[in-house]
């Protein structure tokens, strides 16, 4: 059914969070330590500054300028974007597998099995927009970021799907309970919401899925496509960075694996109607988005990921939806990166 794990990954968690120790940091540090993880937390202004948890590896804005990162001195503080030096560490680190999480997921036991890149599941192929929450629940319920006029649309059965070995160099686990939803949803519509844990689902190329940040693993070949960007709705960073990733990744024939949940969110307090402004950008912009880079002429191979990725951010900065200096900020990313190589 899949490859057995590599036993020589070397694996990383990273969250960023302003939190005092809670019991989901003190869990994931515990587990971390138990399996030689590396657990990085990246702090911001807020966070407090006598952080400590044993098995945690805290980084301050002090520490995070110390790296010697360019990025760590020219990315805003109080964003949710400074996670990109939490990836830059773990790559400095050796970390062969990122796993990305919030401080208010806590993760289920299934949380800690072995990641595996290539399974036999069930592969979506030139679908357009696809509501991957339709097949782990019957409810009415989409994830944050997928278009509410694509909502009626119906989903192929689930048994008419054909089953594919595929390559899927990045996983999208879902959450119970507080799922990642908009705040449409959250405004309307019921929770808590559970879903099903006994299906996966990969989208290959022309199908179109918004993913978050909140439980995602990236295998070492994809780690230039972590970056999150800084100069745009907080609401929509891992959301917009989830369309480029699927342009780039679907012209290297790399899927899109949505798979069971693996944790419970216990999500921390938000104000609804400020998500709600914070996501018009999206309910706005992100077909938009997905059109313009889908005609874009970009090259194959993890080697022009690089300039792909710049391509992408000129495109988006062209439409006047991220801000131009955007395209600094993720030079700095990207030359810190090719540094450690």
């Amino acid at each position: 059914m899949s490859d057995t794990k590599n036993t020589n990954e070397k694996t990383a968690v990273v969250i960023t969070s302003i939190a005092r120790p809670n019991i989901i940091l003190k869990d994931l540090a515990k587990e971390c330590r138990n399996r030689d993880y590396h657990f990085i937390v990246i702090g911001d202004e807020d966070s407090p500054p006598d952080f400590h948890i044993d098995g945690c590896d805290f980084y301050s804005l002090e520490r995070q300028n110390e790296t010697g990162f360019k990025y760590a001195s020219s990315c805003p503080t109080k964003h949710y974007a400074r996670k990109n030096i939490g990836y830059l560490l773990a790559i400095q680190n050796g970390a062969s597998v990122i796993i990305e999480t919030d401080d208010d997921n806590f993760p289920l036991d299934t949380f800690w099995k072995p990641r595996v890149r290539r399974l036999k599941v069930p592969v979506l192929e030139i679908h357009g927009w696809i509501n991957v929450y339709n097949y782990f629940t019957d409810e009415n319920i989409w994830p944050r970021g997928f278009p509410l006029e694509e909502l009626q649309k119906k989903t192929p059965r689930f048994d008419s799907i054909n089953i594919k070995q595929a390559d899927c160099p990045i996983q999208q686990g879902l959450a119970d309970d507080n799922p990642d939803v908009d705040a449409v949803y959250r405004l309307t519509q019921p929770l808590p919401q559970t879903f099903r844990k006994d299906r996966r689902i990969a989208l290959e190329a022309n199908s179109w899925c918004p993913f978050n940040s909140q439980n995602t693993t990236w295998f070492s070949e994809v780690f230039s496509l972590l970056y999150l960007p800084a100069y745009c709705s907080f609401r929509m960073t891992d959301i917009w960075r989830s369309f480029i990733v699927q342009r780039i990744a679907h012209l290297n024939g790399w899927d899109i694996l949505f798979h069971e949940p693996t944790m419970t969110q216990q999500r921390n307090v938000h104000n609804l109607l400020r998500d709600f402004e914070q996501e018009i950008p999206g309910y706005l912009y992100n077909k938009k988005i997905v059109e313009a880079l889908k005609g874009l002429t970009l090259k194959p191979g993890v080697e022009n990921i690089p300039d792909n990725l710049r391509i992408c951010y000129e495109a988006i900065a062209r439409l006047s939806i991220i801000a131009e200096t955007e395209l600094t900020l993720l030079d700095d990313w990207l030359e810190d990166l090719k540094k450690l190589d």
